[in-house]
């Protein structure tokens, strides 16, 4: 009997033991998504604000926009016209619709956008790319984008360029009345200007 009181906590134990092993070992985490997710900050350093070292510092990097979006790649594959029609609504990115964060009201396209986090897509076009900032929030490609939903659009030009971007990249660029959000694949660049 005495043997038995002092086996039983460690026979316990070991059951326990297996027992949450094989929970873990059932657990099936999904596979590394082909199109990994992304964020860009304006200013580029928001992000790392908290290193700063003085008050000023802090405040110069203060975030203003941040977009999470998803990272296609091109894979040899021809992407705006092919892949991407023209005259379609993309989601801009792959997999959930691009999500922008707006940490204070801003004038895109000449109409003003409270603070507050939205969707961005755009209405793909040769030449121009009419991009659009949307309510509709939490949604998976363009699939659910209703227009009624829109709180701002502008139409910008398309550049083209002469080195292949291999990953859809989204940056921003300081501008004198605010900053551009520069996205670019392939051999395609377009500049949308936010001014706050």
């Amino acid at each position: 009997m005495f043997l038995m009181k002092k086996l039983f906590p460690i026979a316990l134990v070991l059951l326990l033991v297996l027992g949450f092993n094989q929970l873990a070992q059932a657990q099936k985490f999904p596979s590394l998504d082909k199109s990994s997710l992304d964020m860009a900050y304006y200013p580029p350093r928001a992000a790392t604000r908290g290193f700063a070292k003085t008050v000023e510092a802090k405040k110069a990097t203060e975030p203003v926009i941040r977009v999470i979006y998803s990272r296609p790649q091109k894979k040899g594959r021809n992407i705006f016209g092919g892949l991407e029609e023209f005259g379609t609504m993309w989601r801009i990115g792959a997999n959930e619709s691009t999500e922008i964060l707006f940490f204070k009201e801003v004038t895109i396209g000449g109409s003003k956008v409270s603070a507050g986090r939205y969707t961005m897509y755009a209405e793909l076009g040769e030449k121009e790319w009419k991009v659009v900032i949307n309510t509709d929030t939490d949604g998976w490609g363009a699939y659910h984008y209703n227009a009624d939903n829109d709180v701002a659009s502008i139409t910008v030009p398309v550049e083209k360029v002469k080195n292949t971007i291999e990953a859809f990249s989204i940056i921003f660029e300081k501008a004198d009345d605010g900053a551009h959000l520069i996205m670019g694949w392939d051999k395609t660049v377009v500049r949308v200007p936010i001014n706050f």
